[in-house]
């Protein structure tokens, strides 16, 4: 069963955790109405910085900031693309832009990506 996967990282500050979850499950309810078959929010565990590269510099990480992996599951590409624009017209993510966001979105990213291996 292959799946389209949009995977996401974003540095959250730890004193608006909870300002963020808040945020998640409404957008996660929203996904899920419109068809996303599985909507996942991580806050990193075990995560250290690395040599060349991780998720703390990916996302320039502070002192006082948490990482966030996450991702939405659909059908396929198409499936996704479907869901997405119902989920852009849903009037209660009108007001989820950056600028209200409970972290910088400028130091999010974000990709789409085709599942090649699934058990």
């Amino acid at each position: 069963m292959a799946r389209y996967v949009d995977g996401f990282v974003l540095p959250v500050p730890r004193a608006n955790m909870a300002a963020y979850r808040r945020v998640a499950r409404k957008a996660g309810k929203v996904w899920m109405e419109h068809g996303a078959l599985e909507y996942v929010e991580c806050v990193a565990d075990d995560v250290k910085p690395g040599k060349l590269t991780s998720f703390p510099q990916a996302v320039k990480l502070k002192d006082d900031e948490v990482v966030w992996f996450s991702w939405i599951t659909y059908k396929s590409r198409r499936h996704r693309d479907a869901v997405n624009r119902k989920v852009m017209a849903d009037p209660r993510i009108a007001g989820m832009g950056p600028e209200s966001m409970p972290f910088d979105g400028r130091r999010m990213f974000w990709g789409g990506f085709k599942a090649q291996v699934e058990y």
